[in-house]
C-alpha cells in the first residue's frame, strides 16, 4: 500500500498523462453558464470557456467544489492509504482551500493535510507533481508535505493579458482605466506574490510583455547558476486559446533556459473565465 494519495483540483492544470501516471485525483472546479453548471474538465473543455466568453453578454462564473465532494475523494483515497495531501490555490483567491480544509475534518481513519500552494494554475500544478513524486519514491507523510512547500517557496507565476475587457466586465477594473489600458494599448503583466495576483509591468505591446517576462526569467537563471552552474528550471506555458503564441514562447524557453521538464497547458477555465481570452505566460521555479 502506498504512503499517501494526492488529490488537487482542476485549476492545477496538470496535463492529463501526468494526472494518470502519477495517480493524481482531480477534483473539478464548477463553472456556472446561462444558470447551467458545469464541471471543469469534466462536462466542458479550455476551448468552450473561450468560445463563451467571445460569443455571449455574460461573464461565465465560478464556484469552489463543494465539501461533499472533497469528502467523496477523501473517503475513496482512505480506502488505498492511511493519508492524504490535498493541495490548493491560495485561500487569498479561493475558498476551494477552505472547503477542502472543512471535509479533512469530517473524516475519521485517515490523515489529511491540506497544503497552500500559495499559487495559482501550473504554479500549483508543479507542487502537486512534486508532491506526487515523493509518494512514488516511498517517502512518509511529512516528508511529502514538506516536498510540496520546498517546491511552492520557489513557485513563479508571470502572464500578460490579451485584453482588458474581460477586467471590466467582470467588474475588477473601472470602466475609465480599461478605456485608458486599451487606448494606450497597454499589456499589463501580472504576476503571483504572497497568494496574491498582483501587476508585475505594463508594457505597451504584448511583444515587449513577453522580453518582461523572459528577462526576469533570466536574471533568475543568472542568480542561481552563481551558486549552482548545473540548476535546471521546471517550466509551463500557461495560455488561453492562443496555442501558436504558447509554442513559439516554449521554443524560446527551451533554447534559453536548462530546462528538466517543459510543458504547454491551458489556462484554467476558471481564471481564463475572469481573464478573457489571449492570456500568455510562464510558471516556474528552478531546482
Amino acid at each position: 500500500m502506498k504512503k499517501a494519495v494526492v488529490v488537487t483540483d482542476s485549476s492545477a492544470n496538470i496535463p492529463a498523462h501526468l494526472v494518470q501516471q502519477l495517480d493524481i485525483r482531480v477534483v473539478p472546479i464548477l463553472l456556472v453558464v446561462d444558470g447551467r453548471t458545469f464541471r471543469d474538465g469534466v462536462d466542458v473543455t479550455s476551448g468552450q470557456i473561450y468560445q463563451w466568453l467571445r460569443e455571449s453578454k455574460h461573464i461565465p462564473s465560478t464556484s469552489a467544489p463543494s465539501i461533499g465532494d472533497f469528502l467523496r475523494v477523501y473517503a475513496t483515497a482512505a480506502q488505498e492509504a492511511p493519508a492524504v495531501v490535498s493541495i490548493h490555490l491560495s485561500p487569498k483567491l479561493s475558498v476551494t482551500y477552505s472547503a477542502a480544509l472543512a471535509a479533512s475534518q469530517l473524516l475519521d481513519g485517515v490523515s489529511i493535510r491540506i497544503v497552500n500552494c500559495h499559487s495559482v494554475a501550473m504554479g500549483q500544478g508543479f507542487v502537486v507533481l512534486e508532491a506526487a513524486r515523493a509518494v512514488a519514491a516511498g517517502a512518509d507523510l511529512d516528508a511529502i508535505v514538506t516536498r510540496a512547500e520546498e517546491v511552492a517557496s520557489r513557485m513563479n507565476v508571470l502572464a500578460v493579458l490579451g485584453t482588458l475587457e474581460y477586467l471590466y466586465r467582470g467588474g475588477r477594473i473601472g470602466g475609465a482605466a480599461a478605456v485608458m489600458g486599451t487606448a494606450l494599448q497597454i499589456k499589463p503583466v501580472v504576476h503571483v506574490a504572497d497568494g496574491y495576483v498582483g501587476l508585475f509591468a505594463r508594457p505597451r505591446t504584448k511583444a515587449k510583455a513577453i522580453r518582461v517576462i523572459l528577462n526576469q526569467m533570466a536574471e533568475q537563471a543568472a542568480e542561481t547558476e552563481r551558486h549552482r552552474p548545473d540548476a535546471q528550471f521546471h517550466a509551463a506555458i500557461l495560455h488561453a486559446d492562443v496555442p501558436n503564441e504558447a509554442e513559439a514562447l516554449r521554443q524560446e524557453v527551451a533554447q534559453r533556459f536548462n530546462c528538466a521538464e517543459l510543458y504547454v497547458t491551458d489556462f484554467t477555465p476558471v481564471m481564463g473565465a475572469h481573464a478573457g481570452p489571449g492570456v500568455l505566460g510562464v510558471a516556474y521555479y528552478i531546482e
